[in-house]
Order: C-alpha cells, then sequence, then structure tokens
C-alpha cells in the first residue's frame, strides 16, 4: 500500500499489488500537482526536518533533536540558547525552510484527501490497546479530535510496505504516559505513519510517540515527551517543546528502544519502488497509462 493510493486495502489487508501500485502512480498529480521526479521521499524536503513550524519555537529545559529545525515565515528562535541539542541544521525564513513548509502543506493536503478505510470516531485510538488487538495498517478518521490515554498498538502484519494514516478533524491530544507502539515490522521496510492535525496536537508528559505528525495549527510536547521516529511540523503555529526527544530517523538518531525498521522516521517510501506493471498489462487494466512505461521507479512528492 502507497501513501498516495486513494483505493487504500481493507485493514486487513496489505500487500501491495501491482495495480495498487499503478495507481498510486496515477494519482500522484493529486500529492504533487505536477509531474514527479524520481527520487524524493513524499515529505519531499520536509523528510530532512525533526522540527518545522511557521510563527515561533520555543524549547523549556534540555532537549535534544536529531534533523533539521525550521521556521517560515517566523524567525523567533535563537540557536544555541536555548537548551537544545541538535544534530542537524536551523533555517529560518530562508528558502530551505519556506521550500519545506510548502512541501509539508503538500503532503497534508493530500492525507487530507485520502479516502478512509474506516472512521474511528465513536472507537477512539484506546480501543486498540494491546498487541492481539493491533491496528492493522490503513486510512482511519476522526470527524473530530482525537485522544490517546494508553498504549496505541499498530501491527504491521510482517509487511514491508504497512501505511498507517490518521485523518483528525481537529486536535489530537495525548494524556501523560501514552505510548505508539509498532508491532511484527520487519527490517529494511518502508513504513509510513502519519497524524493529520485539523488543528493542533499536544503530547503529555512522558508521552512516547511515533510518527509524522502534521498539525495545521501548533504542535506542544510537555515535559520529556518523547517523538523517537517522527517528525513535529507546525504548518500555521508553533512548536513549543519542553525537555523533549525528537528524531527523524531512529537508526541514524542512535535512538534506544524504538525502532522505525528503516524507514526514515515512518516517512513511507523514503527511496523505496513502487512497482509498476509493464505498458501491456496497464492497457490491460484500462487505466490510461500505457504509455507510461515505468518500470520500479522511485514514488515521490517534489
Amino acid at each position: 500500500m502507497n501513501i498516495t493510493s486513494k483505493l487504500a486495502s481493507s485493514t486487513h489487508h496489505t500487500n501491495s499489488s501491482k495495480a495498487l501500485s499503478v495507481l498510486a502512480l496515477a494519482v500522484m498529480g493529486v500529492f504533487c500537482g505536477a509531474a514527479p521526479a524520481w527520487a524524493a521521499p513524499i515529505l519531499g524536503s520536509a523528510q530532512s526536518f525533526a522540527v518545522l513550524a511557521a510563527s515561533t519555537v520555543t524549547n523549556t529545559g534540555s532537549t535534544t533533536l536529531w534533523g533539521d529545525l525550521g521556521l517560515f515565515p517566523g524567525t523567533s528562535y535563537t540557536p544555541g540558547s536555548t537548551g537544545v541539542t541538535q544534530t542537524g541544521s536551523v533555517h529560518l525564513a530562508d528558502g530551505v525552510a519556506q521550500q519545506a513548509k510548502s512541501d509539508a502543506r503538500k503532503t497534508y493536503n493530500a492525507l487530507a484527501s485520502l479516502s478512509a478505510t474506516s472512521d474511528l470516531s465513536s472507537v477512539g485510538l484506546d480501543f486498540y490497546n494491546s498487541s492481539s488487538n493491533a491496528l492493522a495498517p490503513g486510512v482511519y478518521s476522526f470527524s473530530s479530535s482525537a485522544l490517546l490515554t494508553g498504549g496505541l498498538y499498530l501491527d504491521a502484519q510482517n509487511n514491508t510496505d504497512a501505511l498507517w494514516v490518521f485523518q483528525i478533524g481537529s486536535a489530537l491530544t495525548t494524556l501523560s504516559g501514552s505510548s505508539v507502539n509498532l508491532l511484527n515490522g520487519v527490517s529494511g521496510a518502508d513504513y509510513g505513519l502519519y497524524w493529520q492535525v485539523g488543528t493542533s496536537a499536544t503530547l503529555g508528559t512522558s508521552t512516547a510517540f511515533a510518527g509524522n505528525i502534521l498539525a495545521d495549527q501548533s504542535v506542544t510536547l510537555n515535559t520529556t515527551a518523547t517523538m523517537l521516529c517522527g517528525r513535529a511540523i507546525a504548518l500555521n503555529g508553533a512548536v513549543t517543546m519542553d525537555s523533549n526527544t525528537i528524531s527523524n530517523d531512529c537508526l541514524n538518531g542512535n535512538i534506544n528502544g524504538p525502532t522505525d525498521y528503516g524507514s526514515v522516521g515512518f516517512s513511507g517510501n523514503p527511496g523505496g519502488v513502487v512497482t509498476v506493471p509493464e505498458p501491456a498489462t496497464l492497457a490491460l487494466m484500462g487505466l490510461g497509462l500505457a504509455g507510461l512505461g515505468f518500470t520500479r521507479r522511485r514514488l515521490v512528492c517534489a
């Protein structure tokens, strides 16, 4: 299953077929608004960032970041004087931050446009609170807010291309000590885990979060909350930190504990390949893409 496929499989069927791969290619215009270039990740230039905001980035206490920090159009952040230890670059209201914000907005809009495989508004995240009742890959929607009070378990089912997208109408909130846990992952996988948040996201004290938060407004991490495999992206507001650890790549960040199985912070298809049928197969499928002739190309959102 690829992030750009609008025809998502059921929550209990995650093996990507060739047909789905072609459909993923066919809807690339939805994600990128232009012909794809074949080497970039779905997040585009935002993939290199651990923290990306619009207005301000603030920090209290001692925070560790693995990845870039960006701010556009705001400039309210002073590197080296905020208690932040960072492996990566700082981009304040420059062209790099501007492009990353633009790419992140494209990803946000694309995630919001996907057809949900299930509406969890009445079920909630807390229902999937054990390894025996873990949530299979899929696109999950919430009509308004989403709340996590304990452990959320996600089951990759030993596949290499599992994708979870959570479309949240308003706020995402986690209570103290909450966690996001991925089970049955495979080394060298191409997993995507995205939280498309309609307003703001708030992670409670000591939350152990995973995945990429793309919030229309702000992202707040309370004391000692962690995002060990993911990113905090606030498209119109601030990212507020307090003694946190955020890593956009578990492997290269030398993070102890959770793993993203090589998927670069659950950023989905970060250089992996998508198998696309040959032109003759495309013609038989009647998708009108026979002339493309693409085989095993890297899927992109440039």
